[in-house]
This record gives structure tokens, sequence and C-alpha cells, in this order.
């Protein structure tokens, strides 16, 4: 049975991560053909894509808790389930028949909860307020990148504390906080390989 590896998913995440840096440092090179809107534009579909990325991460650290030995998941779920399920029956079990979603940082952390319990390694790494920040401001900009509506322009305005910003990009690309934002999740990441046994 083909078996999930979450130190393997944080190694992938954070290579990703580094490659979307990349990008963004190119779009926003000295002398470049970009204007300042195509630099928004830029980090609007960065801020998507490593949203993206986060939810793979995310997805497949449940799905590996659940897969190498769903016991515990039984015991949240007050019902038993085999001990070895595979990955499409574990992302089955999460997802339903929709994709892989969670509302912000709050909703992330309740939806952790429904896999394996509070006090799980998990649940405890994605709580630390070392990275309360950087969540909030991944869910608010990547909605008001994507959806640009008045409600996720609210919300992202709130999760920045009410500074003035056109766009999740315009707003990103400034004073290294797109950079800042991405090294808070990949110490997140490398906590999350670290504390793994698998």
């Amino acid at each position: 049975m083909r078996k999930k590896s979450i130190r393997l998913a944080a190694r992938t995440f954070n290579s990703n991560i580094d490659e979307i840096i990349s990008f963004t440092n190119r779009a926003t090179g000295a002398g470049g053909p970009l204007t300042d809107q195509d630099q928004s534009w830029c980090f609007d579909l960065a801020i998507i894509r490593v949203y993206r990325e986060f939810e793979d991460l995310i997805l497949s650290c449940l799905v590996a808790l659940i897969n190498s030995d769903a016991t515990t998941f039984s015991q949240v779920k007050g019902r038993k389930f085999p001990a070895h399920m595979n990955v499409e029956v574990c992302e089955y079990l999460i997802c339903g028949d929709g994709y892989f979603d969670f509302a912000g940082r709050d909703g992330l952390i309740k939806t952790i909860k429904k896999v394996v319990p509070a006090a799980h390694w998990l649940p405890t790494i994605v709580s630390d307020a070392a990275y309360t920040d950087a969540l909030k401001k991944l869910s608010a900009l990547r909605n008001f990148a994507a959806h640009d509506s008045a409600v996720s322009k609210k919300r992202a305005l709130d999760a920045i504390g009410g500074q003035g910003m056109s766009s999740s990009g315009a707003w990103l690309k400034r004073q290294g906080r797109f950079a800042a934002m991405c090294t808070s999740l990949k110490a997140m990441s490398t906590r999350i390989e670290a504390a793994a046994p698998y």
C-alpha cells in the first residue's frame, strides 16, 4: 500500500515556496520591463500559489496521519476505521466529494482537529502564536487576490491592521512583506517535518 510522508510534504512545500519567492524576485528585479501594476499582479499570483502549496502541505499531513495508522482518527471520530487505508480513501474522509478547504487560521485549526486531537503535535505547531500573523494574512490576502470583492478586501484590511491597499499584490510587494510571510510559513513547515515520525 502506498504511504504518504509528512517529511517529504514539508520539504516539497519549502522547495516550492523558494521557487515562488524566486519568481517574485525576478519580477521585481532592477531594470526589468515590468510596470508597477505588472509587479502587483505577480504578487497576486504568488500569494495564490503560496496558498495552494500550503493547502497541499496540510492535506498531505492529514492524509498521512490517517494513512499510516487510523487509530487516532478512529478515536477522534468515535468509530472504528481500518488501521491502514489507502491514500484515496483518506482524502475522501477529509474532503468528501469536494476539495480541501478551510476558512482562515481558525478554520484551519478546526479542520485539523477533525482528524487528530488538540494535543497532537500538528495542531500544536499550527496553533503556535509565532505563525498567527502569517496564517491570518495568507488566507485574507489570498482571498482578496482571488476574489477582489468588498468582503474579501475588508478582511484583508483587517488582517494587515487597517493599512490602505489597492490589491494584495500591491501590499505584498513592498517592504519585504511577502518574503516575511513565506519565511514564517517555511519555519512552520520545518517544524512539522521535524515533528513528523515519517
